[in-house]
Formats: structure tokens, C-alpha cells, sequence
């Protein structure tokens, strides 16, 4: 379906898809305040922060060359922001393989990391070679849906970690702007599937920034199932006073 494009000019100055560039900047601005906000505690939360900035470029930088002022540069740059938000996702995978390290056998985490590595790769390839954002929603799909979601629903189903409940949330809300991405489902032509998903993307941010301020209180796994250390998990402060 071909989506109506809209305009404004202020001072002279064409912005094209004015809604759907400032609710692109929403999400960008929910991720550069979760980014100033957490604290980098252990290797997780780490690459939850830095998650945040680099999601917090690629929307920003989506918002600004990819939809406002895309009439002035050529398709192809849009090509940085799509690179960028997958580098994004990367991490979030990245981070949830380390946040679940203490529960898996020393192969299993050196497999994941290195599938991990090897995902990134394989689907930038892909998208430089072929300018399709499918696959970049391809490889958002796959490392929310499969790997982040997963490994969050194992950590909980151990731990009870309240970071994981959350992350799992905010998936679930991530999984919803996908589906009116690829709907298409618009209310207006000036708030199109464009602009309602990335209000729900700005509010799976939040949440996502919520889980990583519990990532400091996660529980510590049961001794039996600790295949080695990890600070990843941490025993709450009133354990040991019951």
C-alpha cells in the first residue's frame, strides 16, 4: 500500500513526514535518557547502556536524514541508520547472552557470543548488498523475538529477575510496533503505521530502561545451577537476614 507522504515548510525550510521525524526523535530521546541514566554496574547492564546510545543515533539519525530531509541526499543514506540500529539490536543480544552466562555451560555462552557475532555480520552483508530494510527488520525480528525473548524467559523462569519480567515487556511492546509496521495500520494520514510504531518503540524503550535499573538487584542464581562466576547476578541486600 502506498503510504501518502506529508510536508511542512516552516521558514522556507521543506520538512517531509514531520510526525513520523518527531516521533523518531521521541525514541531517540527516551534512549539517550536511558543511556545518561543507567549506571554501568556489570557486563549486561554495559551493553544495555551502550545499546541506548547507539539506538538513540539510529533513530535520531532516521528521524532527521531518513524522513525529514531525505530530498536533499540520495536512498542510500539511509543506509547508516539502518546499520547502526542492527549494530543496536546486536548489543541488546549481546547483553541478554551475558546477563544469562552464570546459567549456561561455558560452551554454550562462547557459541551464542560467537552466533551472535557471526548474525551481525551476515546481515550487514546482506543489507549492503541489497538496500532492502527487510532484512533489517529480519534481523530485529530474530534478535528480539528469538534470542532476547529467550533468553530472558529462561533467566526468569530461575531467577524470577525482575529485569528479565521487564525486558520480556518490553519485547512483548516491540512485538505490538512490528505488527503495525507490517500492517500497516494507520489512523491518519498524518499519523501513519509509521508513527504509531515508533510511539510504541519510545515506550518499549522505557521499559527496557526500567529492566536495566533491576539489572543491580537480580537475584543470585542458585548455587547448583552456577556453572562459574559471574557478577552479573547479585544477591539482593536482605539476603541472609530471614
Amino acid at each position: 500500500m502506498e503510504i501518502e507522504k506529508t510536508s511542512i515548510e516552516i521558514y522556507g525550510i521543506l520538512i517531509q513526514e514531520p510526525v513520523t521525524a518527531v516521533t523518531d526523535l521521541l525514541v531517540s530521546a527516551v534512549c539517550f535518557y536511558a543511556f545518561s541514566r543507567l549506571k554501568p554496574g556489570n557486563a549486561s547492564a554495559t551493553l544495555l547502556k551502550y545499546y541506548f546510545l547507539t539506538m538513540g543515533l539510529a533513530t535520531g539519525y532516521s528521524g532527521i536524514i531518513g524522513h525529514a530531509f531525505l530530498y536533499y541526499f540520495d536512498f542510500g543514506w539511509k543506509l547508516p541508520g539502518w546499520l547502526m540500529s542492527m549494530f543496536s539490536v546486536a548489543l541488546l543480544e549481546r547483553g541478554s547472552i551475558m546477563h544469562a552466562r552464570p546459567i549456561l555451560t561455558k560452551k554454550q555462552g562462547d557459541f551464542f557470543t560467537l552466533l551472535n557475532s557471526i548474525e551481525l555480520l551476515l546481515l550487514n552483508i546482506i543489507v549492503l548488498a541489497t538496500f532492502n530494510f527487510t532484512f533489517v527488520e529480519v534481523h530485529a525480528a530474530y534478535g528480539l523475538l528469538v534470542v532476547v525473548f529467550s533468553f530472558q524467559v529462561y533467566i526468569f523462569k530461575i531467577t524470577k529477575a525482575e529485569s528479565s519480567m521487564l525486558f520480556i515487556i518490553a519485547i512483548c511492546i516491540s512485538a505490538l510496533a512490528a505488527t503495525v509496521h507490517i500492517t500497516q495500520f494507520s489512523i491518519h494520514t498524518w499519523f501513519n503505521h509509521l508513527d504509531l510504531s515508533h510511539i510504541l518503540m519510545a515506550t518499549s524503550a522505557y521499559v527496557f530502561f526500567l529492566g536495566g535499573r533491576k539489572l543491580e538487584s537480580d537475584y543470585v542464581v542458585p548455587a547448583r545451577r552456577s556453572v562459574f562466576s559471574n557478577d552479573n547476578f547479585r544477591t539482593p541486600s536482605h539476603a541472609g537476614r530471614e
